[in-house]
């Protein structure tokens, strides 16, 4: 199928600099290729690369020319991509990915050399090939920085709000450098907006156009940009602090409640008590949002049965966020929009790449004053070789088995790059 990874390689290389602590020199390298051999295009996928700016002209016209599988004849001593690729394994520098493994088959398919029979032997390849480590931001911001939600987009603006917190707190932050180019390369240089939205003046519940849950939930809708409602990620990211915050509340009132009605069965029931709010709070896994089927008041039935006061208290707060919705939703169908309320986004190759290595830049600070691992050689002890797979509670760990040994090919390109 036809998708951004088959068409263009985004490469951003952030490399930390000596003077001041935290701080990295990002450069950003947007090359589009063009495959030589024949492929399926989707025409969903081909519609995505449009709305997000794709240049398909571009693309034929002076795409850089690949192939799959094994090297042909003497290729190793051309400049094509393949010797491009074989450079960074030289460099032996960390790998980093957002929901990596698709891109990883794929890197290795069409850059280095036929995929091998067997997962292990996969693997084993990778291991060889990445010493210094592979990471995935998914995995880190599911089950690292633990963010309710963990597509793109979304995970790097959560990142970007967090870190301007700390900054405005004077504490230990995040900094970001870009070179200075001269001006006779301005026109091979693409610039994007990368900064947090300016707080907007208040405006009535009415006024605002609902979040799609559906984009909330995935960062994808299958409406696109013809969607009615919002795919703002920081009205999201808004929204999503506010539930945060509500739920704490009523955690705080449930502890409250049991310490008031229960001052003899606290005790006995602390070990009880703990693994319940575990399951509750989702701390056995990575948090989720809720389904786009149920209401944010279906959480309450899970609770405690609340006391008669606090039940009525509840009750009320209940009946005036119904009747705000219902405001809304009303104001909503009087408005008659003239045209999708949806955004674009800022889905971009280049882009993408600058949010995926800032992620992980972000996390490797946070943990980097938490980490009481000795062991210097892990760049990002707690995500090193974990990539995040689809529906697991587990990732996928780029370790080489004892029963795996690596493919021919594999073997090959490892005496061209030493």
């Amino acid at each position: 199928p036809c998708s951004s990874a088959a068409l263009r390689a985004h490469l951003s290389r952030h490399r930390a600099v000596p003077q001041p602590e935290n701080t990295f020199l990002c450069q950003i390298y947007n090359l589009t290729l063009l495959c030589t051999e024949d492929y399926v295009v989707e025409p969903q996928s081909v519609q995505f690369l449009v709305q997000h700016g794709f240049d398909f002209n571009k693309q034929y016209a002076q795409g850089i020319p690949y192939h799959k599988g094994n090297d042909k004849g003497n290729e190793n001593q051309s400049q094509s991509v393949r010797t491009f690729f074989l450079e960074l394994i030289r460099a032996k520098k960390p790998l980093i990915l957002h929901n990596g493994l698709i891109d990883l088959v794929f890197l290795y398919q069409c850059f280095y050399a036929h995929l091998p029979d067997s997962l292990g032997t996969f693997i084993s390849d990778l291991s060889e090939m990445f010493p210094a480590g592979i990471y995935d931001t998914k995995y880190a911001s599911e089950f690292e920085t633990r963010f309710v939600a963990s597509y793109l987009e979304y995970a790097y603006k959560k990142c970007k709000r967090e870190n301007c917190k700390l900054k405005d707190s004077s504490r230990q932050h995040l900094t970001v450098e870009f070179c200075s180019y001269p001006a006779n390369v301005s026109r091979y240089i693409d610039y994007r907006h990368c900064s947090l939205e300016e707080a907007s003046p208040s405006e009535g519940e009415a006024n605002k156009v609902p979040v799609c849950e559906k984009f909330s939930a995935y960062g994808w809708c299958p409406n696109g940009v013809k969607c009615a409602q919002s795919h703002n990620i920081d009205l999201i990211i808004d929204e999503d602090d506010k539930l945060c915050e509500k739920a704490k509340k009523r955690k705080h009132r449930r502890k409250r409640r049991k310490n008031a009605e229960e001052p003899a069965k606290a005790l006995g029931q602390e070990s009880s008590g703990k693994e319940m709010e575990l399951v509750q709070n989702g701390e056995e896994g990575p948090p989720r949002k809720q389904s786009c089927c149920e209401p944010a008041a279906a959480v309450e039935s899970e609770e405690n049965t609340p006391t008669t006061d606090s039940r009525l208290l509840e009750e009320e707060n209940s009946t005036a966020t119904e009747a705000e919705t219902e405001a809304a939703r009303a104001a909503e169908k009087l408005k008659e929009p003239q045209g999708p309320s949806a955004q674009v986004g800022t889905h971009r190759a280049g882009f993408d790449a600058f949010m995926t290595g800032y992620i992980m830049a972000y996390v490797w600070m946070l943990k980097k004053g938490k980490s009481t691992d000795a062991d210097s050689e892990r760049w990002c002890p707690d995500c090193h070789n974990k990539l995040y797979l689809s529906g697991k509670s587990v990732p996928l760990q780029i370790v080489k088995s004892l029963f795996s040994k690596s493919s021919k090919a594999h073997s090959h390109k490892m005496k061209l790059a030493w």
